[in-house]
This record gives C-alpha cells, sequence and structure tokens, in this order.
C-alpha cells in the first residue's frame, strides 16, 4: 500500500487507540467491526507511534503487537509531513511530536483515533479537515476544518 492510497479515507491512531483495539473485550471487538464496516480499515500506524506502544519484551507487548500486525504500518515520514507537524505544534503550543506527526500525515480529510483527545484536538484546530475521535465512547465525533495546507 502507498502512502498516497492511505491518504484517502484513511484513519490513524495513536498508541492509546491501539491499547483500546488491541484489547481481547467485547467492545474492542466491535469497535474493529465497526472501522472496517465504514472502510476505515486498515488503520495507519506512523512508526513513531510503534515505538510508544511497544516496551521490547514479547509477553507484555504480545496483545499490541498482534493488534499492529493487522494495521499498515507507516515507516517513513516525509520532510513535508515532518516541517507540517513542526508547524501545527508551535500554533497549538501543546502536544507532543508524535501526536503532530499524527494530525500532519492526517491531512486532508483523515480521521485520528486517540485517547488523548485534548491534545489532538488542540493540533487539529490548526488542520485542514482533520477528524479526532475519542477511544472513550462519551466523546466521539470533534471534526475541525481549518486553513488549507500550504
Amino acid at each position: 500500500m502507498t502512502d498516497e492510497i492511505c491518504r484517502s479515507k484513511r484513519l490513524l491512531i495513536d498508541s492509546g487507540a491501539v491499547d483500546r483495539l488491541a484489547g481481547e473485550d467485547k467492545q474492542s471487538a466491535a469497535d474493529i467491526r465497526r472501522l472496517k464496516k465504514e472502510g476505515y480499515w486498515p488503520p495507519v500506524i506512523p512508526a513513531a507511534v510503534l515505538a510508544e506502544c511497544v516496551s521490547g519484551d514479547q509477553h507484555k507487548d504480545f496483545r499490541a503487537n498482534r493488534f499492529i500486525q493487522t494495521c499498515h504500518v507507516l515507516e517513513k515520514l516525509s520532510e513535508r509531513d515532518a516541517r507540517r507537524a513542526g508547524e501545527l505544534r508551535t500554533k497549538a503550543q501543546r502536544g507532543s511530536v508524535v501526536d503532530a506527526i499524527l494530525v500532519a500525515i492526517a491531512e486532508p480529510g483523515g480521521v485520528v483515533l486517540t485517547d488523548d483527545l485534548n491534545d489532538l484536538e488542540a493540533l487539529a484546530t490548526n488542520a485542514q479537515d482533520v477528524t479526532v475521535v475519542s477511544t472513550k465512547p462519551s466523546r466521539r465525533n470533534k471534526k475541525f476544518s481549518k486553513s488549507k495546507r500550504t
């Protein structure tokens, strides 16, 4: 799968979303079925997020590794996306580098699934057509559409 294919109707997930979707409970399975039905499968995980998801211990990482095998791991960060992540982070004055990378890659029209809603919403406020969705059921579907990328 090329990066350009990933940019059409794509779902990016952070480490909290990986943890949530990798669960062995009924809700995790239902969320995955819904994402597949809505055409947001496989999700995209930038390599920087992967670094947050694993510890190097096979036993501790078992669930995450099993889930990550079903995803598209984006191994390279383009210079354009890296620069855009820096710009978004500067404008938001909050969020980690990894969070900013997620939002930059999601532009335009992507969805970011997260358990860190506040930082990602702040970053998405300055992004072009990025939807931030919480893994927590009470706070779903926050959409932001701002100025176009220059």
